[in-house]
């Protein structure tokens, strides 16, 4: 037996084959494949285009697949949320649609775009946005390069960005944001409810949670003097309380936490000032809590 899943192709696609490295699965992609191998003979993985993955899960092709909310919200497909992922093409955090209109135009708000043009390819979702605000606007299906249609062809768009350079390069303003994007491990009810394609699925998810939930920490371990140890703790901001195992020595004690990586480099002077020998930092690719 085998869980067929999709993975997301196009600009999801390198952060998602290594978020799944990081949890301990090896995959392959070649750019001759639609079809990556995965060191797990009991996944079969295929390439999916995010706007299509919820639609062949609905369909039973697929068991599972990772995309984001924001197809699955404009697929309108009926399935079991596994968990929320939370990364995307550059950072790890979300991403968000916004409605952005030309620095230089009158617009300021949704109600102002009453009776315009708004591109976009999240065409559902962005008619619900206006609906739900009593604003009968035209929205226009984009095939690509959304950002360069205003003010000649859409008098406003509904485009997603992570960073905003994007769309400030193309002299457009946001004026607010229609969805936060989060990504999703989707299931079909019919995998959801077989005990062994379900098992497969939590375990993949506890997995996947784990390697976002270290990502931007590491571990710390060193030697501390006993009578050393409550500065040492005072110096340390962890994850939870260290914890602090004897020595052979029993004047010294081993302590281990888990930190933030960004203050390391400013942590390690004091933790040795303090009174601490030996200090190693180490990576992490999973933390479960």
């Amino acid at each position: 037996m085998s869980l067929k899943l999709a993975l997301p192709k196009g600009s999801l696609q390198v952060s998602t084959v290594r978020l799944f490295e990081r949890a301990g699965y090896e995959i392959a992609v070649s750019d001759r494949s639609y079809y990556p191998t995965v060191d797990d003979p009991e996944i079969e993985a295929i390439l999916v285009r995010a706007q299509e993955v919820s639609r062949y899960i609905e369909q039973r092709v697929l068991d599972a697949g990772i995309t984001g909310s924001d197809w699955h919200l404009d697929s309108g497909a009926e399935l079991v949320p596994v968990t929320e992922l939370v990364y995307s093409k550059q950072t790890h955090k979300p991403c968000r649609w916004v409605l952005a209109v030309p620095a230089d135009s009158s617009f300021q708000r949704a109600e102002d775009l009453q009776g315009k043009r708004v591109a976009t390819e999240l065409v559902n979702v962005t008619r619900r946005y206006f609906e739900e605000r009593g604003v009968s606007a035209e929205i226009q299906f984009s095939w690509g390069a959304t950002e360069v249609k205003p003010p000649d062809l859409a008098d406003a768009i509904v485009e997603i960005t992570e960073t905003g350079s994007s769309l400030r390069a193309n002299r457009l303003r946001v004026i607010d944001t229609v969805l936060e994007v989060k990504n999703l491990l989707l299931a079909s009810p019919e995998a959801w409810a077989d005990p062994w394609k379900r098992t497969k699925l939590e375990n993949l998810a506890l997995l996947l949670r784990g390697a976002l939930a270290a990502e931007g920490k590491v571990g710390l371990k060193m030697n501390v003097p006993r009578s050393q140890v409550d500065t040492v703790l005072a110096t340390l901001t962890a994850l939870r309380r260290p914890t602090v195992s004897p020595l052979a020595d029993p004047e010294w004690v081993a302590l281990e936490t888990i930190i933030d990586e960004r203050v390391v480099r400013d942590i390690i002077p004091e933790l040795k000032r303090a009174g601490a020998e030996g200090i190693v930092e180490y990576p992490l690719n999973k933390l479960v809590y």
